[in-house]
């Protein structure tokens, strides 16, 4: 764990530690609005569904999109707040759903209000008139060229909830930022405490294995002031224990927190190898965190290096990679080809070779016998064995061989029960079974899935958006637990080479594959189904065929097998209906 060098490494971060919720008083600035033509519309002629981006005249490079959502047009910022993808690429439900077309991240088109993850900023939105044949956006300057607003996040008080809730975060992952940013976006003004061990504020994982990236100020989401603007009591230290009965958190440093409602959201723990020499030599990493990196980064140095990653998954995948351009790097995977078990041979054969362009050298159906140190360096590792006796050299090794559940502390309670693989069961609104007021989500959670195929199996979802979602889903719980908690459609994403999207799960199995395109040219989609039932879809250079497709999952109306093998194109359907 991070703590103690958190606490020195991080001084400037201190202020966080223990911060207590009191009364703010906030300073408003008055902007100038006024009315903008845009060019070359004459009128307002969207069907519900429709959107079209367009040029804002008078401010240099400003666009809006323009949008018609469930009868209502008006105009809405144009790139998504997640990456900025442009969102007139994306999917709009006739409702006014709208999808961004490379992560999924959905909007309320009539709001701009974030529905799922991964964006955190919302979309500005303006009112448009039609007048002497043209049509104008009413703003002000900056907020149309910015495109975007930060959320209602501010709190000024506790207000009547402080008699009623205080909610206790544990972790400071993707999980803790959709439930922090739910709660006070959805209006819980009552206490709210995170506690994290991770030595920094939340950041973009994702980030780490697809770019090896080391700058915490760069990977972070939100900066400081913006949770003291929330008043969030953010504590950096480790929890170890809890206690049920009497609602009270345990920390490392002695701090017993009271709760009246607790998220667990503690994420993963990356595996090793019980393999000789894994567990002494240096040089042998796993990667989970900024620290992580850093170590890594500054083992490769000047490059040059000979690298060797341990496992296929797309962890190794991505790092293999990130790493391939200046390095040797070289793959080992106990599958016949990379990601065999999620994406198929084919598929999966099919990004070896995009990998093997790069450089990237692979040993499939290996096993892995031992690391040996380094003949310059004995405390470092010098090479890898195969089982077949194959020695591989190498400079450091990086380990992709997953992770288990983060539950490490709750192993010898009395009360809670986890699971056989670590992990804490929880309902469809992620409640722990058995217990009132505590809630699971991300890595440690065993929830039961309802997408396509799912039929409410118990299923681990390790993907950033269904971490981030659940903690939406569990602030919206908290917040209005009459409120029917709504079954999202997992999401995830991966840098192969090319960029893949990925929707869905295959938790009830899969039999069969549909494959449009060619995923040697990476350009496919792949869907995976049981019978005639789509369960899962894969793609490459194919947006925005995977927002269309958990879209078209979500409201029951996916195309079946049959219909998608005599080449029906996913995104000719349209537009949507909600």
């Amino acid at each position: 764990m991070q703590t103690t060098k958190f606490l020195f490494r991080h001084a400037s971060f201190s202020s966080l530690l223990r911060q207590t919720t009191h009364k703010r008083s906030f300073s408003y600035t008055l902007r100038t609005m006024a009315d903008y033509k845009l060019k070359s519309v004459t009128s307002l002629s969207l069907k519900p569904g429709d959107k079209q981006e367009v040029e804002v005249e008078g401010i240099d490079g400003a666009k809006v999109l323009l949008v018609n959502a469930g009868g209502t047009i008006q105009a809405i910022g144009p790139k998504c707040t997640h990456y900025g993808a442009p969102l007139v690429k994306g999917v709009l439900t006739t409702s006014g759903r709208l999808t961004c077309p490379w992560h999924g991240a959905c909007f309320n088109a009539k709001t701009g209000d974030v529905e799922d993850a991964p964006a955190l900023d919302v979309l500005p939105t303006f009112k448009v008139t039609e007048r002497d044949g043209a049509v104008y956006i009413s703003g002000d300057e900056a907020t149309i060229k910015a495109g975007r607003r930060k959320p209602n996040f501010k709190c000024t008080s506790t207000g009547a909830a402080a008699q009623q809730d205080k909610v206790v975060v544990v972790g400071g992952g993707s999980g803790a930022l959709g439930a922090v940013e739910g709660l006070r976006n959805g209006g819980y003004d009552g206490p709210l405490t995170v506690i994290s061990s991770e030595g920094y504020l939340p950041i973009d994982r994702t980030k780490l294995s697809k770019a090896l990236l080391t700058d915490v100020k760069t990977l972070q989401w939100r900066d400081e002031e913006f949770y003291k603007s929330g008043s969030v009591d953010w504590v950096a230290d480790e929890v170890t224990d809890v206690d049920f009965s009497d609602r009270t958190v345990s920390t490392k440093n002695g701090a017993k927190i009271p709760y009246t409602k607790l998220i667990l959201a503690t994420g993963g723990t990356p595996r090793n190898l019980p393999l000789q020499g894994f567990k002494v030599l240096g040089n042998i990493f796993t990667l989970r965190t900024a620290h992580d990196t850093q170590k890594i980064v500054k083992a490769i140095g000047d490059k040059g290096k000979k690298i060797v990653v341990v496992g296929s998954s797309f962890i190794g995948m991505e790092v293999a990679n990130a790493t391939a351009k200046d390095n040797s790097v070289t793959v080992i995977g106990m599958e016949k080809v990379p990601l065999e078990r999620v994406l198929g041979e084919r598929v999966g054969a099919g990004i070896q070779k995009s990998l093997e362009k790069n450089g990237v050298k692979f040993y499939m159906s290996a096993g892995v016998d031992k690391a040996e140190p380094s003949p310059e360096d004995s405390s470092n590792v010098g090479a890898v064995y195969l089982k077949d006796g194959t020695k591989l050299d190498a400079d450091l090794v990086i380990l992709g061989v997953g992770v288990a559940p983060a539950t490490e502390f709750l192993r010898e309670n009395k009360v809670i029960r986890l699971e056989d693989d670590g992990s804490i069961k929880t309902n469809e609104n992620f409640e722990v079974v058995g217990l009132k007021d505590v809630y699971a989500i991300g890595d440690i959670a065993t929830y039961p899935y309802h997408g396509p195929g799912g039929n409410g199996r118990y299923t681990r979802i390790e993907h950033w958006n269904v971490a981030q979602n659940a903690g939406r889903a569990v602030a919206k719980n908290i917040i209005n637990s009459a409120v029917k908690t709504p079954h999202f459609i997992p999401v995830f994403w991966s840098a192969l080479g090319s960029q893949l999207r990925y929707c869905g799960n295959t938790v009830g199995g899969w039999d069969d594959i549909v494959l449009q395109g060619s995923v040697e040219e990476s350009a496919f989609v792949a869907y995976y189904t049981s019978g005639e039932t789509v369960v899962a879809m894969a793609s490459m250079g194919k947006d925005p065929a995977m927002v269309q497709t958990a879209e078209l999952m979500a409201l029951g109306k996916m195309p079946s097998k049959s219909e998608l093998a005599k080449g029906l194109d996913i995104t000719t359907i349209g537009p949507l209906e909600a």
